[in-house]
């Protein structure tokens, strides 16, 4: 059984103090706000584990537009690398997630983004036995700005290009004389991302 002491606890606090003689209103008013906490506990902790299987990546996010059959939100993205345009999905428009990401990437369009993405299996593939088709989804999207990244995140991306070996990472990083702090331009990260790439990939 679980506990959920903590989130009655959060969910009295939220309602405040009983008026004496609204014993019984008050303790529905705490219920009801204790299960809506427990969803939405439910809903980061699947959100949590969704980030937990991407692995990011720097795009120039060039529009927004709305698939008319599925509702989603499909986001057209040009890679940092310089290759062809991608596309990534979000959730349908009419769920909360989904409306929130689509307007989120539409305060981005134009700008570069760190995309946090995971696979998702299509309709199709849950129908159909041996049918392992999914579709890119979008997880999260974090501003990156026009021209130059967060050491932070470059440090980050530079990692994932590592194959999360943050030695190699730190390595390559100090290699191409690349400072410890302040915001890094992209075409310096570009280099080093480029050089782990070509020395990470099987011959």
């Amino acid at each position: 059984m679980s506990d959920y002491t903590h989130l009655v606890a959060a969910a009295a606090h939220a309602a405040g103090p009983c008026p004496e003689g609204q014993e019984a209103a008050w303790q529905s008013r705490v219920h009801q706000l204790a299960v809506d906490l427990v969803f939405t506990a439910r809903e980061v902790d699947q959100a949590v584990k969704a980030l937990d299987q991407t692995r990011p990546f720097a795009a120039y996010l060039e529009k927004v537009e709305i698939e008319p059959t599925s509702r989603r939100g499909v986001l057209t993205l040009r890679p940092d690398s310089g290759g062809a345009a991608e596309t990534i999905r979000t959730e349908q428009q009419d769920t909360a997630r989904g409306d929130a990401m689509i307007k989120r990437a539409r305060e981005l369009e134009g700008r570069w983004v760190l995309v946090y993405r995971y696979n998702e299996p299509t309709a199709a593939s849950k129908k159909q036995r041996g049918d392992f088709s999914t579709v890119r989804m979008v997880a999260r999207l974090v501003d990156l700005g026009e021209g130059a990244l967060a050491f932070t995140i470059a440090r980050e991306l530079v990692t994932a290009d590592a194959g999360g070996d943050t030695r190699l990472a730190v390595q390559a990083w100090r290699d191409a004389g690349l400072p410890e702090r302040g915001m890094i331009p992209v075409a310096d990260v570009n280099r080093v991302r480029q050089a782990l790439r070509e020395r990470t990939t099987p011959t």
